[in-house]
């Protein structure tokens, strides 16, 4: 029995140019045995939504440091449930002020993983997330 390979989408919405993070999180995902696909920095959530449908993937991964994730994670929680993927696992990492964590908990969000996070504790997370 082989069990699913879990596709992971890693994006940077937004103006935000720095990809560092988002390229560390990704190879760690990938070491963990995922299927990764990144698209790279300034994405729209119009991008975003249609790579996401177009790979088919499990698991979205926005990283942002540009402090807009007010404005642009609901944007593509509603490009997501324009495309019938609302029920997809989004997880966000960055500078996330923890004031705006519920807020964003309340609009879909279900891992919030800010600087220092142990990478491990993310794909333990995505991997307990997806069973």
């Amino acid at each position: 029995m082989t069990s699913k390979i879990i596709r992971v989408l890693v994006a940077k919405p937004g103006l935000d140019g720095h990809d560092r993070g988002a390229k560390i999180i990704a190879r760690a995902l990938r070491d963990a045995g995922m299927e990764v696909i990144y698209t790279g920095i300034r994405q729209t959530p119009e991008m975003i939504a249609e790579a996401a449908m177009q790979e088919d993937v499990d698991v979205i991964g926005l990283s942002i440091l540009s402090g807009a994730h007010i404005e642009l994670f609901p944007q593509i929680i509603s490009e997501l449930n324009n495309r019938e993927m609302g029920d997809t696992l989004i997880v966000a990492g960055g500078i996330i002020p923890e004031s705006d964590h519920n807020f964003l908990t309340d609009i879909g969000i279900k891992g919030i993983f800010g600087p220092g996070t142990s990478t491990l504790d993310i794909v333990t997370f995505i991997q307990e997330s997806i069973k």
